[in-house]
């Protein structure tokens, strides 16, 4: 592929229609949150509300449902979702670990 097609593609006005739509600006937004998640996953476990973490995985999920199901199909969205729902999921055994673990081995 020539460097001017590329440029040509994505110049397109279907290109941009997808780069100025909320189809792409409301998941590349939405990455905040996974990636909060996943900073977090170094920090101390006694920070993890358990109430919070359920909440998030369950409405990545929600949403993950919907990122699939909505026409066409958003693939960013699920992504985003799909990252957060596996890094909540990680935090959500991490507090569930130190919480209600075996305290005897726990360091």
């Amino acid at each position: 592929m020539s460097i001017r097609r590329g440029m040509s593609s994505v110049a397109s006005k279907e290109w941009r229609d997808y780069f100025l739509s909320t189809h792409f600006w409301g998941p590349a937004a939405n990455w905040g949150i996974p990636l909060a998640a996943l900073a977090d996953t170094q920090k101390s476990p006694k920070f993890i509300s358990g109430k919070m973490t359920l909440a998030l995985t369950l409405y990545s999920c929600v949403f993950m449902r919907f990122a699939y199901k909505v026409q066409p199909r958003n693939w960013l969205l699920f992504a985003c979702h799909a990252t957060n729902a596996t890094a909540q999921s990680i935090q959500g055994l991490r507090f569930l670990h130190y919480n209600y673990g075996d305290k005897e081995h726990s360091t």
